[in-house]
């Protein structure tokens, strides 16, 4: 109880530091329009980070009285550039940025350095999302016992009834070594890092004014669809399409003969492309590669419990 109340305060210090400080600002004209770029068809942010590299972006900020000329050139961008904005921009969003543009600057590409720091990170918490991932194994092993316990007390909705359910399921959790809060841990740590993401790309010009296999780095595949590349924007969305249905479908460790939760996977994915229609390509490079980490992962755990099984 004592380990589910401490996983409970830090899901609710986060979500009171996401919440509470910075966000990415709309950039918006004298009739309180939302402004977009011409030439990328992007809605631009109006608390960026840094100038802008294209002189047509430069051009279109200082058009709705944004003086981008006090603003330090991204390359020369720094965690502490600018005034101070709240703990999430501080602690999240200008040191993602900051190294997004090293890196970038590095390797010539913005694009890249999307892939590179997504990697980076996973391998970082690649010890966390391991263990997630090896208990989502152990689960599907615990399942069957479960499913009894579970039909066993189908139709039993007394308070006896559902402690004894609950007991004896928390018996099959010991017996397996499962921690039913195993997995949300990583979910914690993914919201933030996703956040920051989106307001690192939103947020500095020489990110989104880039490009990555024709794909605008901050226009979204909705208005990416129409400009010449727009197969390049397609080929996004199948790939976040499906990355994410197998990164749902190997982690998911419930019931399979529930209805409900065999469909799971899909809605899900369907809930997440339509919110990747609408969301910088940019964002969208990331989720795709950290989804591929996560089904690449997943694979290896399972293949290493079945030599280990068979040994």
């Amino acid at each position: 109880m004592k380990n589910k109340n401490t996983k409970l305060k830090i899901i609710l210090i986060l979500l009171l530091v996401i919440f509470t400080t910075g966000c990415t600002k709309n950039l918006t004209d004298s009739n309180n329009k939302i402004v977009k770029n011409n030439k990328t068809g992007q809605t631009l942010t109006k608390n960026i980070l840094c100038k802008p590299t294209k002189e047509y972006t430069t051009k279109i900020y200082k058009k709705n009285k944004v003086n981008v000329d006090k603003l330090p050139e991204c390359k020369e961008f720094k965690i502490t550039s600018g005034k101070y904005e709240g703990l999430w921009a501080s602690i999240f969003v200008k040191p993602l940025a900051f190294i997004l543009i090293q890196v970038g600057i590095l390797i010539g590409n913005y694009g890249v350095s999307v892939i590179l720091i997504s990697l980076a990170i996973r391998l970082i918490a690649f010890p966390i999302t391991k263990k997630t991932a090896m208990q989502s194994e152990i689960i599907k092993k615990a399942q069957p016992e479960l499913n009894r316990i579970q039909k066993k007390y189908e139709n039993k909705k007394d308070q006896e009834s559902m402690i004894k359910q609950n007991q004896e399921m928390m018996a099959v959790y010991k017996k397996y070594g499962i921690n039913p809060m195993s997995g949300c841990l990583f979910a914690l740590l993914q919201l933030p890092i996703f956040i920051a993401f989106f307001e690192a790309v939103q947020r500095v010009p020489v990110i989104f004014e880039d490009k990555f296999l024709g794909l605008q780095l901050g226009t979204t595949p909705s208005v990416g669809i129409t400009s010449p590349t727009f197969y390049s924007y397609i080929i996004l969305m199948i790939l976040i399409a499906g990355t994410t249905y197998f990164s749902f479908k190997m982690n998911t460790s419930t019931n399979q003969d529930d209805p409900t939760m065999k469909m799971m996977p899909t809605m899900m994915s369907i809930m997440i492309i339509i919110t990747a229609i609408f969301m910088p390509t940019g964002l969208g490079i990331y989720w795709v590669t950290s989804n591929l980490f996560t089904i690449v992962q997943n694979i290896l755990v399972k293949r290493s419990k079945e030599v280990h099984g068979k040994a």
